[in-house]
């Protein structure tokens, strides 16, 4: 029997393991998008010719681009290894933000994770864009306190927990939740 009192999920949360395929779910849902009035930001792994990751670029659906963490990038904010562009990941706060005064069908968010939680305006931006009921779906870390461990907790999202078994799977499945949502 289901609860009148239950808020239905208008926000859904891809969690796994680093490299298991959350941005691949985002980016072939964004293609089957098509046309809609989406915006958010994917990420994109930076890479040496040797193949060894360096860090992160996110990109925008209107082509915008920032790296948001390197290797060699200096200054206090790290995470792990990483380097990280405050001012870049403050640039994704802002794209939300966009999000929210366009009032666009649908957010895509890659990701809640560490490095964007280093920013007070990606936090606060987000909060905002989850409590404004446009339909979101966003890959977050799997372990993590603050944001990380909130959004997981809202009563109005669902998490779903991508493996390399089911991430195919999970674009036409994240397709048919996106179905009949819209602000």
């Amino acid at each position: 029997m289901e609860d009148s009192n239950m808020i239905p999920p208008n926000h859904l949360l891809l969690t796994g393991s680093p490299g298991v395929g959350k941005t691949t779910v985002l980016r072939r849902l964004a293609e089957r998008l098509g046309d809609r009035r989406v915006d958010g930001f994917l990420t994109e792994e930076i890479r040496s010719t040797a193949g060894r990751r360096l860090g992160f670029r996110a990109v925008t659906f209107e082509g915008e681009g920032w790296t948001i963490s390197h290797v060699e990038l200096a200054g206090s904010a790290r995470v792990g290894r990483y380097g990280v562009d405050l001012h870049a990941v403050d640039r994704l706060g802002e794209v939300l933000e966009r999000a929210l005064r366009d009032r666009v069908e649908f957010c895509l968010v890659d990701e809640i994770g560490k490095m964007e939680c280093l920013s007070e305006r990606f936090v606060r931006s987000m909060k905002r864009l989850l409590d404004s009921g446009i339909p979101t779906i966003a890959t977050v870390s799997a372990r993590g306190a603050g944001l990380i461990a909130e959004v997981k907790q809202r009563p109005d999202s669902e998490l779903w927990h991508v493996t390399v078994a089911n991430r195919d799977r999970l674009v036409g499945q994240a397709a048919q939740w996106l179905a009949g949502r819209s602000v």
